[in-house]
């Protein structure tokens, strides 16, 4: 009823950011409150997912599955990169040598957080000393 009379009235609904960002019909609120607190809660869980993950990284934890990366593999990617060779081409000529994934290649997002986290190891190193 009440939908009813702010409809009558012209009076709309807007949400301002979310799934359902826009403008509305009241008619429909009964609808759209829940599907809008749908939307807040999965933003809140991202966030918070986000946040203990940032957490878990302060503390040394590692997040994922087991490293796959090695010194021979690091050194191999540095020799390949002063060559100038894309991650994509590095990453087909490296192997994997532990684990369940032992013989296969890794991938160029692991070549290029393994060669990241390198370069900022140095540059720390560097700083410091």
């Amino acid at each position: 009823m009440l939908a009813e009379e702010l409809k009558a009235s012209d009076v709309g609904l807007e949400f301002l950011t979310g799934e359902l960002k826009g403008s509305h019909d009241p008619s429909g609120i009964v609808f759209t409150v829940p599907a809008a607190m749908s939307g807040m809660e999965h933003e809140y869980i991202r966030d918070r997912t986000l946040e203990g993950r940032e957490s878990a990284r302060k503390r040394g934890k590692t997040i994922g599955g087991v490293g796959v990366t090695d010194e021979s593999m690091l050194s191999m990617a540095l020799h390949l990169r002063e060559q100038e060779m894309s991650l994509r081409d590095i990453a087909k000529r490296l192997v994997i040598t532990t684990g369940t994934k032992k013989g296969r290649h890794p991938s160029p997002a692991t070549v290029m957080r393994m060669l990241r986290e390198h370069d900022e190891h140095t540059t720390a190193m560097e700083t410091t000393g």
